[in-house]
């Protein structure tokens, strides 16, 4: 006698609940990324084998392009960033208008003189997005505007921390001024951005 094969019946699944978990594990990410700041300059930084991760809050960064021209990125905290400019232009005697403040908490990094800011910060924000500074920020042994910037930060905020991305092309007596720079202000604890090297066997 043949044996009745049973009647299979198709599972019926609620995929509900999992849609749901889908869309708030995939909201929560988007509201949560911190997308890169893009760079001021084209720059390539020398390649370690370092696995340290770089601080994501309270970071200034220092940025260095072959051609030894210097950036100053200040935290991007808008209350102590505008704190940080009264202090600069208490240093310079220099004071800037509401305009001025609000173009410069909008400004991701410093590439001009202390003399040229206030014009910079007057231009439309698509010229100051096209502007290629040709001189930067002053560090040299007369002029040390950056170590300024640098150390009118650390008088907003103490806990800042620094971080130096120089082009593996820089000259060496360029970052070296900067490093007896930051020496004078008896500021000795930095990071220095290098690129991942691939590990050899």
């Amino acid at each position: 006698m043949a044996r009745i094969k049973p009647k299979r019946h198709g599972v019926a699944l609620d995929m509900t609940a999992m849609c749901d978990v889908t869309f708030l594990l995939l909201t929560f990410f988007i509201m949560t990324t911190q997308f890169k700041k893009p760079d001021v300059a084209q720059i390539k930084p020398p390649s370690s084998i370092s696995e340290k991760i770089l601080p994501d809050a309270s970071l200034m960064t220092v940025n260095v392009d072959p051609n030894g021209v210097f950036y100053f990125q200040p935290v991007d905290n808008g209350t102590e960033k505008l704190q940080l400019l009264d202090k600069m232009g208490a240093k310079y005697n220099m004071t800037f208008t509401n305009p001025e403040k609000v173009a410069f908490a909008k400004l991701e990094s410093v590439g001009v003189p202390m003399g040229q800011l206030k014009s910079f910060l007057n231009l439309p924000a698509e010229k100051q997005k096209a502007y290629k500074a040709t001189e930067g920020v002053p560090m040299d042994s007369t002029n040390k505007q950056l170590i300024d910037w640098v150390q009118q930060s650390l008088a907003v905020n103490p806990n800042y921390k620094l971080a130096i991305k120089g082009d593996v092309t820089t000259k060496y007596p360029k970052v070296k001024g900067l490093f007896e720079g930051l020496r004078d202000i008896d500021f000795l604890k930095f990071w220095l951005i290098t690129s991942q090297e691939a590990k050899t066997n």
